[in-house]
């Protein structure tokens, strides 16, 4: 059975944030969805999206909007985040002392649910809840870095290890890149059986529609 398109989950992060109406116009042609980094510098020393920013860009976009919590204490912010009009939220297994508590409140506000795999962690972390995700998110780079251009050891075969259980299971959660996402990264990425990548600084630069194109033929 031949791979689905590559699909696009655009990292407004990497935006003009001054001007984020805008730059959701211009990029909204090219996205298959939005990836929405929030962080509140608990589990890394982040500051960004918050509910009420989402709940704004949710009036200038339709596509599918997805939060990635990179805090701790992840179930405190599901109910703002459904309220603030997400379609799916991501969590790290090790911000949350309940992990099936975790997907079931995402679950009873009508959103999907994701997991998240840092650097530092293995996939036998998520692979007791994999039936009930719809995607594992693996970063390639750590929380400190942005513009790293390689991804970290291990990243594909996180990804080619999550391709076999998913067959061996026959189960159909999707399998995302995020971090240092590069025209020479993203190839062995999607060798590798990503199903989505996050661009971030490859989709806001000049060459954006041939870059997007580019990224869908994979």
């Amino acid at each position: 059975m031949p791979q689905a398109a590559l699909k696009l989950s655009v990292s407004l992060w990497s935006a003009d944030l001054t001007n984020l109406a805008t730059e959701i116009q211009r990029v909204d042609p090219y996205a298959d969805l939005y990836h929405l980094d929030v962080a509140d510098g608990t589990y890394a020393k982040l500051l960004l999206f918050f509910p009420d920013l989402v709940k704004s860009i949710r009036t200038k976009t339709s596509k599918p909007l997805e939060v990635h919590l990179i805090t701790q204490n992840p179930e405190r912010w599901v109910s703002s985040f459904a309220e603030a009009g997400a379609d799916r939220v991501i969590f790290y297994p090790d911000t949350t002392n309940d992990i099936q508590g975790m997907i079931d409140a995402v679950n009873s506000h009508n959103m999907s649910v994701g997991i998240s795999l840092s650097v530092e962690n293995p996939v036998s972390l998520v692979q007791p809840y994999l039936e009930q995700l719809a995607i594992v998110c693996i970063l390639g780079t750590g929380f400190d870095v942005k513009g790293i251009n390689d991804t970290a050891m291990g990243t594909c075969e996180k990804i080619h290890d999550l391709v076999e259980l998913r067959k061996d299971k026959g189960l159909d959660f999707e399998i995302e890149a995020d971090g240092a996402i590069r025209r020479h990264t993203v190839p062995k990425l999607r060798q590798a059986g990503a199903d989505i990548v996050v661009p971030g600084s490859l989709i806001f630069c000049p060459e954006m529609k041939e870059n997007s194109a580019w990224l869908q033929s994979l």
